[in-house]
């Protein structure tokens, strides 16, 4: 192992340090998946939902509780695509646009102090292509916003 022969090159190394763990705004992490038998029943049993074919939107607006404000689940049907190594790809892609274009939703929901666990179901029988399923999750996610924005807490 070799150590650092001055002030500078340890300088260097904490700084790197540091940038490595610093939290990156577009990485999608463990934290924001949802996951968890009573998390998921309870988003499509008491949550609401919209379609943006070829995505099917199944959501659940709570107050925050939770250091993340959003927590999503991403579906591929078995019945759709029999094998698996195309499920998995779309639901890379699906990954992958939403981690791109979460802002949308995120920084409504950090104004408004609010946590929203969504699912998105793919639901056509044809597999798309990156561009496409990415217009599709902006759609998505810009309807989302606004739903977020006219959103009012129900009061018992």
């Amino acid at each position: 192992m070799r150590y650092p022969k001055s002030i500078e090159e340890i300088q260097y190394f904490w700084d790197s340090l540091f940038l490595y763990s610093m939290k990156h705004p577009n990485s999608f992490p463990k934290s924001e998946h949802l996951c968890g038998d009573k998390s998921i029943t309870k988003v499509f049993e008491t949550g609401e939902s919209y379609l943006c074919y070829p995505l099917r939107v199944v959501y659940l607006i709570q107050p925050l509780n939770d250091s993340e404000t959003t927590k999503v689940l991403v579906g591929v049907p078995k019945k759709r695509f029999k094998r698996a190594n195309k499920r998995n790809r779309i639901k890379r892609l699906m990954r992958e646009t939403y981690r791109l274009n979460k802002h949308i939703v995120s920084d409504t929901l950090t104004e408004k102090r609010l946590q929203i666990l969504i699912a998105f179901n793919y639901v056509s029988d044809e597999e798309l292509d990156f561009a496409k399923i990415e217009k599709k999750m902006k759609t998505a996610l810009e309807r989302l916003q606004q739903i977020i924005e006219t959103y009012s807490p129900v009061i018992c």
